[in-house]
């Protein structure tokens, strides 16, 4: 599959990025080495071979999960820029428009 320059800006707005010039050029040959890659794994027979879960013998260790309460809702909007109540207040990010 070939990547076009088109392609990478349309991926670049999705992701909020921009890449211009050299920059583009780059990105876009770095996504069709990663294409490349995919399309070797592929054909690599994997038939009967059980998946890999763990890279090692042992497995993760869990913790109990706890709720504790280590800061109160006054002291962790203390020095938010904007606030409402008990929220942080954000800039808008979404545009339904698009």
């Amino acid at each position: 599959m070939r990547i076009t320059e088109d392609k990478v800006r349309e991926l670049a707005k999705l992701a909020r990025l921009q890449f211009e010039g050299e920059e583009l050029t780059k990105m876009q040959a770095d996504l069709e080495n990663i294409l490349v890659m995919c399309e070797k794994l592929n054909g690599v027979d994997t038939e009967g071979k059980e998946p890999l879960i763990y890279m090692g013998n042992q497995q993760t260790t869990l913790r109990e999960d706890r709720v504790i309460q280590e800061i109160s809702k006054e002291e962790a909007l203390k020095n938010a820029p904007k606030k409402d109540s008990d929220f942080f207040r954000v800039p808008k990010v979404i545009d339904g428009n698009e």
